[in-house]
C-alpha cells in the first residue's frame, strides 16, 4: 500500500490550477496536473461539491477517490460577491484556470476571458464544453454519450446484427482530459516564452472523433462508411475474440502478413498461406468469417490456458481477456505497479491507476489523496490572505 507523501515536489510544483469544472472530462485534465506536482484547487459548491463525488459503487465514493488524488478541496459559493472576489484573488495566483461550463457561463459570472487576463496576463484559460466554444452547437449541453454518438464511434461500435454500441464508461470525458492537459502544458510553455496566456478551447467531440477520422478519409475513398464488425476488424484478419473450451476467451491479431503466416503454421494449416482466400491480408478481410470459423475451431479444442502456452511458445500475439477481478495481484500488474494501493481514511485503501506516463527524472507521485468536501478551504484562503499583506 502506497502512503501520501506531502512533501513530494513534481516538474509542475510552481504550477497553481483553480479547477471549477465538474465530473469527468475536467477532472482528468487536472488529474494529470495534479500527479506532476501542480497544485490543483477544486473550487467547490457549498455542500455539494463536484457532482463526481455523488457516483457511488458499494456506497463510496469511489470514482471520485480515484480522480479526486492529488488536489485541494475549496469550499466557495462563487455565486455570491464575497465568494467571487476571493476567486478572484485566487486567480491572480494562479497559471491555470479549469472550466467546463455551457459556453457564455464564465460571461456571465462577469469573468469573460479578457476580464480574466486583466487579473492575470499569464493565465491559461482551459474551455471545457461538449461541442467547443464556437460553432453552430457551442450553446448547447453537450454530455459524453450525445458526443459518442454523434461522433461516430457508437455507430462503428458492436456487432452488425445489434443496434449501435455506447462505451460502458466515460470515453469521451476521458480522451477530452488527456487532449486537455497536453493543450494546458502546450499553452504554458507558450505563456513562459511570451509572458501572455490563452484559451484552450477544447470541446468532448472532437478528440473521440480524432481516434477515428480516418474513417472520413475512407469514406471519401470509398463512398460507403464502415460497418459494425463486433470484435473483427475492417482492416485486417484474423483480429477476433475466441471462445476456449473452459468457456474463458482469448483475443488474437495478425495484423502483419508474418504473424498471419505464423498463425496459420501454430494453427496446423500451412496450406491456408498459399490459398488465395488467406494469401494476403486484403483476401484475408473478405474472407474473415471463414477465417475466424478455422481459428475458432483450433481454439475450441483447448482451455485458456494451454492456448496461450501455445501460442506464446510461436511467438503469435494472443492473449487472455480479462475482467478487473482478474487484473488485480496478476504477474504482470504487480511487476509493472500498473495498480496502485492507496491509502485512505474512508475506505482503508483504494486501488488505482498508478502514474502515468513513467518520467525517469521527474516524475510525479502522491502527495494527497482525494480530499474532503472543503479539507483545504481555510488553508487556502489563509494563504490568499498572506499573500494579499505582502
Amino acid at each position: 500500500m502506497k502512503a501520501c507523501d506531502p512533501g513530494l515536489q513534481g516538474p509542475l510544483k510552481d504550477v497553481r490550477v483553480v479547477d471549477l469544472s465538474r465530473l469527468v472530462a475536467g477532472n482528468m485534465l487536472s488529474l494529470f496536473l495534479a500527479d506532476f506536482g501542480a497544485d490543483v484547487i477544486k473550487v467547490e459548491r457549498p455542500g455539494k461539491g463536484d457532482d463526481l463525488r455523488h457516483w457511488r459503487e458499494g456506497g463510496q465514493p469511489v470514482y471520485w477517490k480515484v480522480y479526486g488524488r492529488n488536489k485541494r478541496s475549496l469550499e466557495l459559493d462563487i455565486k455570491s460577491e464575497q465568494g467571487l472576489a476571493q476567486l478572484k484573488k485566487l486567480i491572480r495566483t494562479s497559471q491555470v484556470l479549469i472550466e467546463n461550463f455551457v459556453p457564455g457561463g464564465l460571461e456571465k459570472m462577469g469573468l469573460a476571458p479578457e476580464v480574466l487576463h486583466a487579473l492575470n496576463p499569464a493565465l491559461v484559460i482551459a474551455r471545457v464544453s461538449g461541442w467547443g466554444q464556437t460553432g453552430p452547437y457551442s450553446g448547447k449541453p453537450g454530455f459524453g454519450t450525445l458526443v459518442e454518438a454523434m461522433s461516430g464511434y457508437a455507430y462503428l461500435n458492436g456487432f452488425p446484427d445489434k443496434p449501435p454500441a455506447l462505451p460502458p464508461l466515460a470515453m469521451a470525458d476521458m480522451i477530452a482530459g488527456i487532449y486537455g492537459a497536453a493543450g494546458v502544458l502546450t499553452a504554458l510553455r507558450s505563456a513562459e516564452r511570451t509572458g501572455a496566456g490563452q484559451v484552450v478551447d477544447l470541446s468532448l467531440f472532437e478528440p473521440i472523433f480524432s481516434l477515428i477520422s480516418s474513417e472520413a478519409a475512407k469514406f471519401q475513398a470509398t463512398g460507403t462508411p464502415t460497418l459494425r464488425s463486433g470484435n473483427q476488424s475492417a482492416h485486417t484478419a484474423p483480429r477476433n475474440v475466441y471462445v476456449c473450451r473452459d468457456g474463458k476467451h482469448i483475443a488474437m491479431s495478425g495484423s502483419m502478413q508474418s504473424m498471419a503466416m505464423r498463425i496459420f503454421d501454430t494453427i496446423g494449416r500451412p496450406e491456408l498461406k498459399t490459398d488465395p482466400r488467406f494469401e494476403n491480408n486484403d483476401a484475408r478481410v473478405q474472407n474473415k468469417d471463414l477465417l475466424d470459423g478455422i481459428i475458432q475451431d483450433f481454439v475450441a479444442q483447448r482451455g485458456q490456458e494451454e492456448n496461450l502456452a501455445l501460442f506464446e511458445q510461436a511467438g503469435v500475439t494472443a492473449g487472455p481477456v480479462y475482467s478487473v477481478a482478474d487484473l488485480i495481484g496478476h504477474p504482470y500488474v504487480t511487476g509493472r505497479e500498473a495498480i496502485v494501493e492507496l491509502a485512505d481514511a474512508d475506505m482503508g485503501s483504494v486501488p488505482m491507476h498508478n502514474i502515468i506516463p513513467r518520467l525517469s527524472s521527474s516524475p510525479g507521485g502522491f502527495r494527497r489523496p482525494a480530499p474532503a468536501l472543503g479539507e483545504h478551504t481555510a488553508d487556502i484562503l489563509a494563504e490568499l490572505e498572506r499573500v494579499a499583506l505582502n
